[in-house]
């Protein structure tokens, strides 16, 4: 009678879930169908502040070139993103310092840094000559980062089985996201992707108590996510 009753709960919750799924794709899809397309700003690219500085270091790399770093603050203000997605990824492997108690956190933890690290690259990138084929590197490694982090809160506060098997299909949506910009000029995708962990996490963090013996991660979480956008 017990594994009746505990097979049953189990299938409920099953249920529930894929209602939850199901009510969030109608949602989704309705809303993509009553709102107007989002192209990209072009005046998004006209940084404030322009200036081209340490004209000697560009000469040391091209004897021609006396102009300097294009948007050079925005440039070198990547650096730090290259030191913390370093350094998260070595504390990630060594010897458990983050304490991770499943295989998932350590999948999702390393995906993070590794969007991170790949921020100072990408966003350098962008910086130097901005336009939209460029912006696709800057956003790509934040969305990464920006997923990892909605799995890393999923297999936290709901079901470490359920949040590590949603790390893959969250990181691809992002990746989609990015390239239904690319190609149909509209951000609304980009926008849900973005901004729904920015609201769920918070809620997550608040609503629902840890289902894992864990660390408290997620004011830093949230502190990054911050600093990332």
């Amino acid at each position: 009678m017990q594994r009746l009753r505990q097979r049953a709960a189990a299938m409920d919750r099953s249920r529930k879930k894929w209602v939850a799924w199901a009510v969030a794709v109608a949602i989704f899809v309705v809303l993509m169908l009553v709102t107007p397309a989002i192209p990209q700003n072009e005046d998004y690219h006209n940084f404030a502040d322009q200036r081209r500085l340490f004209s000697r270091i560009m000469w040391i790399f091209n004897p021609f070139c006396f102009a300097g770093i294009p948007n050079t603050l925005d440039v070198i203000s990547n650096i730090p993103f290259f030191f913390v997605g370093v350094v998260g990824l070595i504390l990630c492997h060594y010897k458990n310092y983050f304490r991770l108690n499943s295989q998932g956190e350590l999948w999702s933890w390393t995906l993070f840094f590794v969007g991170v690290t790949a921020v100072a690259f990408g966003s350098s990138y962008y910086h130097l000559n901005p336009n939209d084929a460029t912006l696709v590197w800057d956003r790509l490694p934040m969305t990464i980062a920006f997923t990892s982090i909605m799995a890393i809160f999923i297999i936290e506060r709901v079901d470490d089985r359920t949040g590590t098997k949603s790390l893959a299909p969250l990181v691809v949506a992002g990746a989609l996201s990015i390239m239904y910009w690319r190609f149909f000029d509209d951000l609304r995708l980009y926008a849900v992707i973005q901004f729904v962990p920015c609201i769920a996490i918070p809620v997550m963090a608040i609503v629902i108590p840890p289902c894992i013996h864990i660390q408290p991660t997620g004011c830093g979480q949230l502190d990054f996510t911050s600093w990332l956008k």
